[in-house]
């Protein structure tokens, strides 16, 4: 069975310390699978884990995702 692709806009994303941030929060989720980060497009693809949760993860993280 192959796991949810979830891919978040993050506007706040802007440098590779904001991809090491949230690689480091979002891949110690439960579930999560894999994390990617690209900060030329301000997004996050999440492999595995729940999408609420991992929006929850980077608000906390500082990164909060667009509607």
């Amino acid at each position: 069975m192959s796991e949810q692709e979830t891919t978040f806009k993050v506007p706040d994303v802007s440098c590779d310390h904001c991809k090491a941030t949230i690689e480091s929060a979002v891949g110690a989720m439960a579930g999560v699978q894999s994390v990617e980060v690209d900060v030329a497009s301000k997004s996050v693809t999440v492999v595995g884990g729940d999408p609420d949760a991992v929006r929850s993860t980077l608000t906390s993280a500082g990164y909060p995702a667009a509607s």
